[in-house]
C-alpha cells in the first residue's frame, strides 16, 4: 500500500480524480442494492432483472465507436464534468420509480445513467496514459481497480442496511448528492491535460482507428483478453441468489448488500497480494484460477455463508485480472490512438458483461439451475486462460 500512497502524493491531477472515482462508485453501487431491492419488491421475472443487468453494460456498447473518437477531440475535464451531471440527474430521477408500470422509464433512466457512466470511465482511462507512464501506470490502474473494490464493499454493504432501514428512495437520493459533491471537485481542479490539435471528422477518425487495429493485431488481442473480464458481471446472478435461497433468512437488501461487499473484500485485497507477483507469463495463472473460484462458489452457493467465503475468493483474482490486462493494452498501443482503442476495448469488455447479464437471466428462465449457469462462467475464464497463452506465444507483448 506505500506504493499507492506514494504516488498519489507525487501525482496532484491523480489524487483528485482517485477521489473523484471513490465518490462517484460509492455512489453508484450504492443505489445499484436498492435497484434490485426494487425488482425483488416488484417480482418481477428473472428474464428482467437479467435485462436490467444487461442494461448496465449495453448503453457504453452501443456509444462506445462514437465515443472514442470524441475523448480524443475534445477537453477531458469538460466531458467529464458533462457526464457526471447527467449521471446525477438520471439517478435523482429514479426516486419516480415505485411500481411495475413504470418499468420502461426504469430502463430508460438506467440505460442514460450507464451510458455517461461508461463514458466517463473510458475518457479517465484514456486520461491516465497521457499523465503517467511505466510502472505509475501500472500502479494507477491497480489503485484504479482498488478504488472500484473499496466503493463497491462500502457501497454496497452500506447500502443494504440503508435500503433495509430507510427504503430505496433515499439510496436514489443520496447516491445523487455524491455526483454533485464529485462535479464540484472536479471543476475546481486545475487540470492541464490537452488533447492533440486533431483535424479530422469523427467518423474519419473512427475509420483511422479500425485501420489501426486491422495493421497491428495484438491490440485487438489484448482486446479479446480483456473482454474476458466481463464474465464477472455477477450482479443478475446474485440477485437471483437471494430471491432464491436467502430471502427466507435474511432480509433481501441486507443479503444483496453482503453478498456484493463480501466479493469487494477479495477485490480489495488481491491487488495488494499479486501486484508485486503478476507478470505476462503468470496471468495465465490468473485466468485459470478465476475460473476455479466461480467452480466453488457455483458449488457451494445454496448455503448462505459458504457462499459468502467462496464469494471473497472470487473477487481475489479479479481487480489483477482487470488491471493488468488493461495496462497491458495500454501499454501496447500508440498514444494517438488511446481515446478511440480504449474506447473500443470497453465496447467488447461491456458487450460480454451485457451478454453475460442477459444469458443468466434467459438460461434461468429456461430450466437452467444457478448452479450450472456459474459453472458456466468460470469455464469461460478457462477459455480465456487459453487464449492469453496462445497470443502470448504469437505476438510480441510487451511486458510492463
Amino acid at each position: 500500500m506505500k506504493e499507492y500512497t506514494k504516488l498519489l502524493k507525487e501525482e496532484v491531477v491523480l489524487r483528485r480524480l482517485s477521489i473523484i472515482q471513490l465518490l462517484t462508485y460509492f455512489g453508484a453501487w450504492f443505489s445499484n442494492v436498492a435497484i434490485y431491492t426494487l425488482l425483488i419488491e416488484m417480482d418481477v421475472s428473472a428474464a428482467i432483472v437479467g435485462f436490467v443487468a444487461m442494461l448496465h453494460f449495453v448503453a457504453g456498447v452501443i456509444q462506445a465507436p462514437f465515443s472514442g473518437a470524441v475523448i480524443d477531440r475534445f477537453s477531458p475535464k469538460k466531458l467529464m464534468l458533462t457526464l457526471i451531471f447527467v449521471e446525477s440527474i438520471a439517478t435523482l430521477l429514479l426516486i419516480s420509480i415505485d411500481s411495475v408500470e413504470k418499468i420502461l422509464f426504469l430502463y430508460l433512466l438506467i440505460f442514460i445513467k450507464m451510458a455517461a457512466a461508461s463514458f466517463y470511465f473510458t475518457t479517465e482511462m484514456s486520461l491516465l496514459p497521457k499523465i503517467l507512464h511505466g510502472k505509475k501506470l501500472q500502479k494507477a490502474n491497480e489503485l484504479h481497480s482498488i478504488i472500484w473494490s473499496l466503493s463497491y464493499t462500502l457501497g454496497m454493504a452500506i447500502s443494504g442496511f440503508a435500503v433495509y432501514l430507510l427504503g430505496v428512495k433515499i439510496a436514489f437520493v443520496f447516491d445523487a448528492l455524491m455526483f454533485l459533491l464529485a462535479f464540484f471537485l472536479l471543476l475546481s481542479l486545475d487540470m492541464k491535460v490537452t488533447n492533440s490539435v486533431v483535424q479530422s471528422s469523427l467518423f474519419r477518425m473512427m475509420r483511422e482507428s479500425v485501420s489501426y487495429i486491422r495493421k497491428n493485431p495484438k491490440a485487438l488481442h489484448l482486446m479479446l483478453i480483456h473482454s474476458f473480464v466481463g464474465l464477472t458481471a455477477f450482479d443478475a446472478l446474485v440477485a437471483l441468489m437471494v430471491d432464491r435461497y436467502y430471502a427466507s433468512i435474511i432480509a433481501t437488501s441486507l443479503a444483496l448488500g453482503l453478498m456484493h461487499a463480501s466479493r469487494a473484500v477479495g477485490l480489495v485485497i488481491g491487488p495488494v497480494v499479486l501486484g508485486k507477483w503478476i507478470n505476462n507469463k503468470r496471468l495465465l495463472y490468473i485466468f485459470f484460477a478465476q475460473g476455479v473460484a466461480v467452480w466453488l462458489w457455483a458449488y457451494v452457493m445454496e448455503w448462505f455463508y459458504l457462499s459468502i467465503i467462496a464469494s471473497v475468493c472470487v473477487g481475489f483474482f479479479t481487480t489483477t485480472l482487470w488491471s493488468y490486462t488493461y495496462t497491458l493494452l495500454q501499454k501496447n498501443i500508440d498514444a494517438k490512438y488511446y481515446g478511440r482503442i480504449v474506447a473500443y476495448n470497453d465496447m467488447l469488455f461491456l458487450s460480454m458483461a451485457a451478454f453475460t447479464s442477459y444469458m443468466i437471466g434467459f438460461l434461468s428462465t429456461h430450466g437452467f439451475s444457478l448452479q450450472s449457469i456459474a459453472f458456466l462462467m468460470g469455464f469461460g475464464f478457462i477459455i480465456g486462460g487459453v487464449y492469453y497463452n496462445y497470443v502470448l506465444k504469437k505476438e510480441s507483448i510487451d511486458d510492463l
